[in-house]
């Protein structure tokens, strides 16, 4: 049985550069209310999503409330309980309700801040095979350090959601 809906296009949304936060060229994804959340282990249901589909170094916890990117890896982020309004972008951004079943998929250089969470929030984030995650601020120095990191990233070999033909393999083509 699977965990995905069926759905429509992801929102994708490219944020401009805006000095301190470099963000990407390729577009940020949101599938919003993507997968089927087993209501006794929605952790485990994400988890084993983005595992399927080649996506590891799992952690379960919030957003930060502080802006930060990853300059060395692009990030998936899966809304396994609750719900959150995270500015993402940057602080000239955009302010998005996230909700269970709702995946992000953030590249490199993406900006994210969590602005409110219901006392149940718990997102699941992992990674490509092969990166390494490093948070960075929103700082003049970073951000010339993330434009020369940034375009290293290697893109990723699956859609976390939808595997080897979901969109994200169609909208990050380069």
């Amino acid at each position: 049985m699977s965990v995905v809906r069926d759905y429509a296009e992801p929102l994708a949304i490219v944020f401009e550069d805006d000095g301190l936060v470099p963000n990407n060229l390729l577009p940020f994804l949101v599938y919003q209310g993507a997968v089927k959340l087993d209501p006794k282990q929605p952790e485990e249901t994400i988890e084993n999503l983005f595992e399927t589909n080649n996506w590891g170094g799992t952690w379960r916890n919030g957003v930060y409330d502080y802006l930060h990117y990853h300059a060395t890896v692009h990030e998936v982020l899966g809304v396994a309980r609750g719900s959150a309004r995270v500015r993402f972008g940057g602080d000239h951004g955009q302010e998005l309700e996230i909700k269970a079943g709702d995946v992000a998929v953030l590249p490199a250089g993406t900006g994210h801040q969590c602005i409110s969470a219901s006392h149940d929030f718990c997102v699941i984030g992992a990674y490509p095979p092969g990166s390494r995650m490093e948070i960075t601020r929103a700082t003049p120095e970073n951000h010339a350090r993330a434009l020369k990191t940034i375009p290293r990233v290697p893109l990723p070999p699956a859609d976390p959601v939808t595997g080897n033909h979901g969109p994200l393999m169609r909208l990050w083509r380069t």
